[in-house]
């Protein structure tokens, strides 16, 4: 049925405003999102399109994804998008911890507090700073021709990461920054800028203390 169809209190957005949001189907809150359609399709054509490929792809979609849909114009895309990822960060991983701080990430850094090897660690985050995954990317003796860029963001860019925490462990127990300790920093600093994903710290645990190489007076 198109919009024009429809009695006036059986719209989307009509609905939304009387019944709240749990009595819409998938279908009509994609329509209230989208608003109204054109001389291409209606507005039920578009979202059943658009609704395919969510269903299609679990939400995890592109704007390449939503280009091919006919009647949908360049401006709705980023408000489709914009509304399923601010449903992903603060809905579907509403587990996951939000990480804004160095307080919040050493929480995460126990398993390597005691490690007799130097454990380097990434935390891949989102927009909101909620945690996306915690991985390793090496272990051994820290050198700045080790630990690469290309392994430290490689998740990070599969992950739409906006933004990384780095760390690893002394197991020394002194939380003087090294010089290759500086390095890794400066390096993973700069190619974060040019992949538009900020390098928020880079902590260093011991067994009892931690330092933070980006947020120490």
């Amino acid at each position: 049925m198109k919009m024009q169809d429809r009695r006036p209190d059986d719209r989307p957005r009509e609905k939304l405003v009387r019944y709240g949001t749990a009595r819409l189907s998938d279908l009509e809150l994609l329509m209230a999102i989208i608003g109204s359609g054109n001389k291409q399709a209606d507005v039920g054509k578009i979202a059943r399109e658009v609704l395919k490929i969510v269903r299609q792809k679990g939400g995890d979609i592109s704007y390449d994804d939503l280009r091919g849909v006919v009647g949908l114009g360049e401006a709705k895309i980023p408000v489709i998008l914009a509304s399923l990822e601010l449903a992903r960060r603060y809905l579907l991983d509403s587990d996951q911890p939000i990480i804004d701080g160095p307080e919040k990430a050493v929480e995460l850094l126990a398993d390597i507090r005691d490690k007799k090897q130097e454990y380097f660690v990434c935390l891949t985050l989102d927009g909101a700073n909620r945690l996306i995954a915690k991985r390793v990317v090496t272990i051994g003796t820290l050198m700045a021709s080790l630990v690469h860029p290309r392994e430290v963001f490689a998740d990070a860019i599969a992950d739409r990461a906006a933004s990384i925490i780095v760390a690893h462990n002394h197991p020394s127990g002194g939380l003087e920054a090294s010089q290759a300790d500086k390095d890794v920093t400066n390096r993973l600093a700069e190619a974060g800028k040019l992949l538009g994903i900020t390098l928020n710290d880079h902590i260093i645990v011991t067994k009892t203390d931690y330092k933070s190489l980006l947020h120490s007076e």
